[in-house]
């Protein structure tokens, strides 16, 4: 693998991990959020990551790998985002509410804090592993240049 691949490698999990706390931060922000513009509840959102340049099936990398040493991988890159429609939205009693039900319950999103906290941290230790391993190959090359001179 050569340093240029190893810097795009970790680019691009930063990139992902980045993106990803920007979705979790919309979900926090909008953890109240009763009506959005097509009349609904707010509903949370997931980020999926797939590898970047096509999929690899498990044995095939696993071949490659005991046998080549030859497998690199190519990143990440975001698959997509999706409402999460497996979360039950939350209800709750408050018949004052403008959005309340004849029931006198106001749907709000299945927006979790707890959840959106610890994925937040989850994120934030993906990236900070991401920066330090490309620090770590900036600092590699930077040594191999110093040798030649």
């Amino acid at each position: 693998m050569s340093m240029f691949s190893a810097f795009n490698i970790n680019a691009s999990g930063m990139t992902a991990q980045r993106y990803r706390m920007d979705v979790i931060s919309e979900n926090v922000a909008n953890a109240s959020t009763t009506r959005t513009e097509d009349g609904t509840p707010y509903r949370r959102k997931v980020v999926t990551f797939e590898e970047k340049g096509g999929q690899t099936s498990f044995s095939r990398v696993l071949g490659q790998a005991a046998y080549s040493h030859g497998y690199s991988g190519q990143g990440v890159k975001v698959n997509g985002v999706y409402q999460d429609y497996e979360t039950e939205m939350n209800m709750v009693y408050d018949p004052s509410h403008p959005d309340a039900d004849e029931n006198g319950y106001v749907t709000y999103p299945n927006v979790n804090i707890v959840t959106e906290m610890t994925n937040m941290i989850d994120a934030s230790r993906a990236y900070e592993a991401n920066a330090t391993a490309f620090n770590a190959s900036k600092s590699m090359a930077l040594q191999g240049l110093q040798l030649n001179s």
